[in-house]
């Protein structure tokens, strides 16, 4: 009897698996098309309008949402015209030939945590900033501290000849000491005297920072805010409460908190997030120019400008929604497929305005996947699972006009791979993807209507960031990798190599340089600010971990042997030669029992012939030729 109904079991399995197989193969494809989608013109993006309106959105929003609130998606953040190392368009009094953030676009700012002017090293320590005085290297002092109180950590900031604008995230509690929300903070300080700031204005955008960038006098900030979902939970929310809609404050206004009201508020169709994108401007020209402040019912993690341009992304999953589709993504965990969303902005005298949205296939990695040359934003992603071998990934080039309509794409590049990192120069594109290899793909751009692969160079190991070196040459930094014995690959220590492209359809890695092995990492792989480079100077220094395997044996874990920066010249002879290895720990060694965080260089600097490292311990200068030590200036706790 008990036998029978095993057999009777299995049979009604069987056939409950072979149905929802059918539901799944048979239920229509996502649409990919250039026609299977309407995008709205700025005139046609719907205001929320209503208390009612809202309501309405947001069910179907969660309608979207509920039948895979069992799986915890992050998207996280953790963003190219031709630039190197780029200077910014602001100086100091100072006449010092210095270096500043190495940013994407040439002319665009990017908040760091670290800023430099010739003269002063502007510099976050936790919950304090600091300025100290570094020029010259042998006598550093520091000239102004201040420390936030607990409810502001201040995160990234801009310097330019006038102003100092710090962003940083300030937490509210309520009357009982409970945590209420988060306001992305932007405070504006006057620099007159160094050792005196004066704060002359002061703003607060509701929800969590996500980006900004700084173009002349204009700084442009990027946010969400989370819905409160406690209310959704309530058996008849209240769907009046205040909390519901993104609020403000701008000094230069008043001191009172405004909120954006629901006819100041606008909703992309597609959206399946019940969160606000908030994009706000200020205009440090004008200090008494009220903050532009504009919402969205939607999303965004990824962000690119240019200096006429933002591009806010977000990664959209579909999901099949039918009901045998709900059964099979609960037991088996398909993977899903995406779309990236695109919305554009104009940047005009401190305000962004939206344009349009677009929307292409796949996910992107970060900011360099994107870039705008000519007219046409190209966008590079990768859609579907690499580990999926009956569905394989793939990856994806697009080519779209100013109102982000598809012309030209390249579809198929490295099928069951992803892309590890990208970077456009002109009117080409280079995307690095991996899984067992590394392919480096060398992209014709220059027909936006007819892109193509011009070369392919197949190396072990992968880049995750990609430098331009001049025009046929390109440096590419992340990790070393050896086939194992299951037909995956080991990741093994930090590698930094150069590509010749001088022959596009034979691109060539000219140079290599391992440091460490498995576990050595830096800060570069997945923040290209922490990279110094200067062809003029011959430089190339950035933060690193070296973890190196002292012992015999396939058994033994490395340990940490060195923490500081490397600093390497290069030339198109010799390739990469050391110059030198900084570290703030006593001796330069540093060890996993002597670990100290405060110690761990995280940027490199020059004013001059200087070279400084800093750290939340201090701040060392050494000659930029001989690489003698000049001076050091140590932080007081």
């Amino acid at each position: 009897m008990n036998k029978k109904l095993v057999i009777a079991s299995l049979a009604i399995m069987l056939i409950f698996v072979i149905a929802l197989t059918k539901q799944l193969t048979t239920h229509s494809p996502v649409p990919t098309g250039k026609d299977s989608w309407e995008l709205p013109s700025i005139e046609e993006l719907p205001v929320v309008g209503t208390l009612e309106n809202f309501e309405s959105i947001i069910k179907e929003i969660n309608k979207k949402q509920e039948y895979f609130t069992h799986r915890a998606m992050d998207e996280m953040a953790p963003s190219a015209e031709f630039g190197f190392l780029n200077k910014d368009t602001e100086s100091s009094e100072a006449t010092s030939d210095y270096s500043s953030t190495n940013v994407q676009v040439a002319g665009v700012d990017e908040a760091d945590q670290v800023k430099n002017d010739g003269t002063f090293i502007y510099q976050l320590r936790e919950n304090q900033l600091v300025i100290s005085k570094v020029n010259p290297g042998n006598d550093m002092t520091v000239v102004y501290t201040e420390s936030f109180k607990d409810d502001f950590y201040p995160y990234e900031m801009y310097v330019d000849e006038q102003f100092l604008v710090l962003i940083g995230m300030h937490s509210t509690y309520d009357d009982k000491g409970y945590y209420h929300k988060d306001f992305t903070q932007v405070k504006v300080y006057q620099l007159n005297e160094r050792s005196n700031l004066t704060l002359v204005r002061e703003s607060e955008i509701e929800g969590y920072y996500s980006s900004s960038r700084k173009i002349n006098d204009q700084v442009y900030i990027v946010s969400n805010k989370h819905l409160p979902y406690y209310l959704f939970n309530q058996p008849k929310p209240p769907m009046n409460d205040p909390d519901l809609k993104p609020t403000y404050r701008d000094t230069a206004l008043s001191e009172e908190f405004q909120i954006v009201d629901w006819d100041k508020m606008y909703y992309f169709p597609e959206s399946s997030e019940a969160n606000y994108l908030i994009v706000s401007g200020i205009d440090l020209g004008d200090l008494k120019k009220t903050m532009s402040v504009n919402s969205f019912l939607g999303a965004g993690n990824t962000i690119y400008a240019t200096k006429e341009h933002l591009y806010i992304t977000r990664t959209h999953h579909h999901f099949d929604q039918t009901a045998g589709g709900k059964i099979a993504d609960w037991i088996f965990h398909p993977s899903t497929k995406q779309d990236t969303l695109i919305y554009k902005f104009k940047l005009e005298n401190g305000a962004a305005t939206f344009i349009t949205e677009g929307k292409v296939e796949g996910a992107l990695l970060n900011q360099f996947s994107m870039d705008e040359h000519n007219g046409h934003l190209r966008i590079a992603t990768t859609n579907g699972d690499m580990w999926n071998e009956s569905n394989p990934s793939e990856n994806l080039l697009f080519i779209l006009n100013h109102k982000l309509e598809e012309v030209g794409s390249i579809r198929g590049i490295a099928k069951g791979e992803r892309i590890y990192s990208a970077r456009f120069m002109g009117d080409r594109g280079y995307i690095v993807t991996f899984k067992q290899v590394d392919p480096l793909f060398v992209l014709d751009l220059k027909e936006p209507t007819k892109p193509s692969i011009l070369g392919e160079l197949k190396i072990p190991g992968f880049s995750d960031y990609l430098h331009p070196y001049d025009e046929n040459h390109i440096i590419g930094f992340g990790k070393d990798t050896m086939e194992n014995d299951f037909g995956g690959a080991m990741v093994r220590g930090f590698k930094m190599a150069l590509f010749d492209i001088t022959d596009v359809n034979n691109p060539k890695e000219k140079f290599v340089e391992i440091i460490g092995d498995s576990g050595t990492h830096s800060a570069l792989l997945y923040n290209h600010k922490a990279l110094l480079f200067s062809k003029e100077k011959n430089i190339i220094g950035f933060p690193i971990d070296m973890y190196e395997n002292k012992a015999e044996g396939r058994m033994m874990y490395p340990e940490l042997t060195f923490q500081g920066a490397y600093v390497f010249g290069l030339d198109l002879e010799h390739g990469f030669q050391l110059k030198s290895r900084i570290s703030h720990y006593a001796g330069g060694k540093a060890t996993d029992k002597d670990w100290d965080y405060q110690k761990h260089i995280s940027r490199l600097m020059y004013i001059n012939e200087t070279i400084y490292t800093i750290s939340n311990y201090k701040i060392e200068a050494h000659d930029l030729n001989s690489f003698e030590k000049i001076g050091q200036l140590t932080f007081t706790k």
